[in-house]
């Protein structure tokens, strides 16, 4: 595109000063040359000039601007709840590589696929009984099954070896 070509440079470095990052201005000027491109037509190309594109690339940071900071203060307001959020736990042993690796060998393909909803994405038994077309009753007797597994391995904290092999060891 010749415009972007002959303007490109300029509303590069103007949206550069305006947002303190280069990535974040390419990422503009390009999403402004990408939706120029979408509804252009051909005799639409001689009404864009650069100030026309001035005036959208500052809109755009503006409007960048007043995201970024209007996301700060949301995360601020929610900072508080976010660090009452504890990490899954299994029982009182936190989901850990070291654990997963142990559960590995221990627990069928249906069993390890419940312990990453439940645990890992935090899915409550209804979302994955509805995930995995099971009734919730089933899904509860897999994490009560997981449960007891890690009971096991509390109990007896050598590392298992080899992959999920379907089989308890």
């Amino acid at each position: 595109m010749e415009l972007y070509r002959r303007y490109g440079p300029a509303l590069l470095r103007k949206a550069e000063r305006m947002l303190q990052s280069r990535e974040e201005a390419q990422d503009l000027v390009q999403g402004l040359f990408l939706d120029l491109l979408q509804r252009a037509r051909a005799d639409d190309a001689g009404a864009i000039d650069l100030p026309y594109l001035y005036r959208a690339i500052t809109n755009r940071c503006l409007n960048h601007l007043r995201d970024r900071r209007n996301q700060g203060r949301l995360i601020a307001s929610h900072e508080l709840a976010a660090q009452d959020i504890a990490r899954t736990r299994v029982d009182d042993r936190i989901v850990d590589r070291q654990l997963l690796s142990s559960l590995s060998g221990r627990l069928d393909d249906q069993s390890w696929e419940v312990l990453v909803y439940r645990f890992i994405d935090d899915l409550g038994e209804d979302e994955i009984a509805s995930l995995l077309g099971a009734s919730r009753r089933t899904v509860a007797r897999r994490v009560r099954h997981i449960r007891q597994e890690v009971r096991l391995l509390l109990a007896d904290p050598r590392p298992m070896t080899g992959g999920r092999t379907g089989e308890a060891t």
